[in-house]
């Protein structure tokens, strides 16, 4: 049987290429990339919100097929239980599990508003009211995750939770989102991972913009 194969879209602006790429790292199950071209039909709608394409990410791994963000996430843990995806403790289990099914369904504003992009940055950008309400939702899960973990990631180790989150840390940094000295040593921590570093210097090489999300404020 050949190596797993992942199929992810652009990498400076692709929130959920980037949350299933972490998540396969992470559990070190080895693979490789199958990128489809930003300019393709399908990977534009997944990365403008116009759809849920099932086409990224998708993981190819001995006979399964799972597309999903979260089903990724469940599959990995379970055929890489060491790996740490998920929380050793029962009751922390349920929390991870609960915070990334808020934030694989919910903050649908944030999500349209800020959109990711890795190459962008912008100091002082408007944020609206309802945007901020999502923000503010983030933070507060942010620091009671690390206030009962003590860090320095949300459950202490390492979790499908981080990689569930590392799109809003990317979002908050590209457009300038004031947060508390605890949560900027959070957002610190994930993109000095090494995991993160290879992708955003992957994210700037790439040659195509899309201009739909190239805003100026």
């Amino acid at each position: 049987m050949g190596k797993a194969t992942l199929t992810i879209s652009s990498k400076n602006y692709s929130s959920w290429s980037l949350r299933g790429w972490l998540l396969t790292r992470f559990s070190g199950l080895e693979f490789d990339e199958i990128v489809t071209a930003p300019d393709d039909a399908s990977a534009r709608a997944e990365i403008l919100l116009l759809s849920s394409s099932i086409l990224v990410p998708c993981l190819r791994h001995e006979g399964a097929t799972v597309w999903d963000t979260l089903a990724i996430a469940e599959y990995l843990n379970e055929i890489r239980p060491d790996a740490g995806l998920l929380p050793a403790d029962r009751v922390s289990r349920a929390h991870c599990r609960s915070i990334c099914g808020e934030i694989h369904s919910g903050f649908t504003t944030l999500r349209a508003s800020l959109p990711v992009n890795l190459k962008g940055h912008f100091p002082g950008f408007k944020i609206w009211s309802r945007a901020q309400a999502d923000i503010d939702r983030v933070c507060t899960i942010w620091l009671e995750c690390l206030a009962k973990s003590g860090g320095p990631f949300l459950f202490g180790e390492r979790s499908m939770a981080d990689a569930m989150y590392a799109p809003v840390v990317t979002r908050f940094m590209t457009y300038d989102v004031k947060l508390d000295p605890r949560l900027k040593v959070y957002a610190g921590t994930i993109m000095a991972l090494p995991e993160m570093q290879e992708w955003i210097e992957a994210a700037k090489a790439e040659p195509a913009d899309i201009e739909e999300l190239e805003v100026e404020y």
